[in-house]
C-alpha cells in the first residue's frame, strides 16, 4: 500500500510528465510546421565535382529555409539514369535527376515520367526566359515546338589539350589545326621520346559524333534523329571511316595510343606520356590539379578531306530532369532551385571551377568581366566551338533512342579497329547494322 506521501509524489510526477508530453507534442508540431521541404537531387558527379555539387546545394539551402535540396550521388551517368527509372517504377523517384545528353530520347519517350522544366518554372511563377541561355546548349533539349524539357547544367564539348613544354622540347612550333598537322606534331613528339603523340577519351563522342558535326557530316537520317524516331545511322560514311582508318595507321608508330572509352586516358596526358589529348573541356579542373607542366587547349583539328572549314561542335554532359509524382509545393521548391542554379554567379563559378561551359550568356559575360579568360587563355575555347556557326541539321546534335547501348556498340567496333581485328569500313558497317536494329526496337516500343 502507498502512504499519503507516496501518493502526493506520484501525483506531482504525473503532472510533470503530462506537461512535458504536451511541450514535446507542441514542439514537434511546431517543427513539422516549420520544417524545410526536402528536394531529392540524384546526380552522376563523383570526386571533386561531386564536392562542387554539394556546395551548390548547401549554398542554396543557406539562402532560404523553406526547402532543403539533398544531392545524392548515384554512380556514373548510365547508373544514375537506370537508378531513376527503377525508382520511378517503384514510386520512389527523386524530384530531380541528372541525365547525360545521349539519354535525351529515352527520357522524352518516358510518357508520364517527366515534367518539362519549362512547365515547372511557369507553373511556379519563377522568372524564366529561354533567350538567356546559350542556343547551342538549349537547342539539344527542346521539343520541335520549342519547349525546354530539362534544365542545362553541366554542358561541355571536346577540345584539343596540349602540353606546351612537350611542344617546346619536340620542336612543335604551333598548335595543330588540321589532321595533317596533328600527324606531323605527333611524329615530332614520339621522336623526342614521348610515349605517344596523342590519345583521346569518350571516343564515340569525340571521334564519331563531334567529328561529324565539326565537319557538317550527317550522323543519321531524319536530322540525326531530331525529326523522327524512324532514323537510321550513317556513321559508316567515307569521312568517318577515313579518319578512323588514318588514326589506326598512326597507331602503328605510336603517334596515337588508345587509352580507354571514357576518361581513362587522362593520366596519359597529365603524367606527360602523350603530348596531346582530345576530350571534354570539363577536365580543366583535373588537369590543373594533376599536370606538372604548362598546358593549353585549342579547337579540334580539321580533316581537310571532309571539309574546308569547321562547322560547330556539340555538347556532352548532362541536364537536370524533373520527374512526375510529387506535390505542387515540392515543384515550387524545384523551380526556385533551378532559378538559383542558373543564376550568373553560380554558373560562372561552376564554369570556372570545372571547365563546363556556362549555360547562360550572363554567366559567360560575368566570367569575362572577372578576367577569367584573360588570366587563363584558351578556357573559352569550348564556348567558341559550340557557337562557331549556326547549327545545321547535321550539326545540331543527335537524338537517337537507346543511344546509351548504341554507344557501347560503337565503342566495341572502334576497339576492333585499334586492335587491328577489323578495318574501319567493316567495323563501322557492323556498328550501323547493330545500332539500327536497336533503333527499330526503340521505334516499335514508342509508336
Amino acid at each position: 500500500m502507498y502512504n499519503q506521501r507516496d501518493i502526493n509524489m506520484i501525483k506531482t510526477l504525473s503532472k510533470r510528465i503530462a506537461a512535458t508530453a504536451v511541450a514535446v507534442t507542441m514542439g514537434a508540431a511546431s517543427y513539422a510546421a516549420n520544417a524545410a521541404t526536402e528536394i531529392q537531387w540524384w546526380h552522376a558527379m563523383g570526386g571533386v565535382n561531386g564536392e562542387r555539387v554539394n556546395k551548390i546545394a548547401n549554398d542554396f539551402n543557406a539562402t532560404q529555409s523553406d526547402y532543403n535540396v539533398v544531392p545524392v550521388y548515384k554512380g556514373n551517368y548510365t547508373e544514375t539514369m537506370t537508378a531513376a527509372i527503377t525508382a520511378f517504377r517503384a514510386k520512389q523517384q527523386p524530384h530531380v535527376v541528372q541525365v547525360f545528353e545521349v539519354g535525351t530520347a529515352t527520357m522524352m519517350a518516358a510518357k508520364g515520367a517527366v515534367k518539362p522544366v519549362e512547365q515547372v518554372m511557369t507553373d511556379s511563377g519563377e522568372p524564366f526566359n529561354k533567350t538567356d541561355f546559350l542556343s547551342a546548349v538549349i537547342s539539344y533539349y527542346q521539343t520541335p515546338e520549342g519547349e525546354l524539357l530539362s534544365m542545362p547544367f553541366n554542358s561541355s564539348t571536346p577540345v584539343l589539350w596540349y602540353n606546351k613544354d612537350a611542344f617546346a622540347k619536340a620542336g612543335v612550333s604551333s598548335v595543330p589545326t588540321t589532321w595533317d598537322e596533328m600527324e606531323d606534331a605527333s611524329r615530332k613528339l614520339v621522336d623526342a621520346g614521348y610515349k605517344c603523340g596523342f590519345s583521346f577519351g569518350w571516343q564515340s563522342w569525340v571521334m564519331v559524333e563531334n567529328y561529324s558535326t565539326w565537319h557538317d557530316v550527317q550522323i543519321g537520317t531524319k536530322e540525326n534523329g531530331f525529326a523522327s524516331f524512324d532514323t537510321e545511322l550513317t556513321i559508316n560514311n567515307d569521312h568517318v571511316t577515313g579518319i578512323l582508318g588514318r588514326i589506326a595507321d598512326m597507331s602503328k608508330d605510336n603517334l596515337f595510343v588508345y587509352g580507354g572509352r571514357r576518361g581513362d586516358s587522362l593520366s596519359m596526358f597529365t603524367n606527360g606520356e602523350c603530348g596531346m589529348w582530345m576530350n571534354s573541356s570539363a577536365y580543366y579542373g583535373s588537369i590543373v590539379k594533376q599536370a606538372k607542366f604548362n598546358f593549353g587547349q585549342s579547337m579540334l583539328p580539321l580533316d581537310m578531306a571532309a571539309a574546308s572549314k569547321p562547322q560547330n561542335s556539340i555538347i556532352g554532359g548532362g541536364t537536370l530532369w524533373v520527374l512526375e509524382g510529387h506535390d505542387d509545393s515540392e515543384y515550387k521548391g524545384v523551380a526556385k532551385f533551378m532559378t538559383y542554379l542558373s543564376s550568373p554567379g553560380v554558373q560562372a563559378w561552376w564554369h570556372q571551377e570545372t571547365g563546363y561551359v556556362p549555360i547562360t550568356t550572363a554567366a559567360y559575360e560575368l566570367s569575362k568581366e572577372q578576367g577569367f579568360y584573360e588570366k587563363n587563355p584558351g578556357t573559352d575555347t569550348a564556348i567558341k566551338q559550340l557557337n562557331l556557326n549556326t547549327p545545321t541539321p547535321n550539326s545540331r546534335g543527335l537524338r537517337f533512342g537507346s543511344y546509351v547501348q548504341i554507344r557501347d556498340i560503337i565503342n566495341e567496333e572502334m576497339e576492333n579497329i585499334w586492335s587491328g581485328a577489323k578495318s574501319s569500313d567493316d567495323a563501322m558497317n557492323e556498328a550501323v547494322k547493330r545500332g539500327n536494329a536497336l533503333l527499330r526496337k526503340f521505334e516499335r516500343a514508342n509508336d
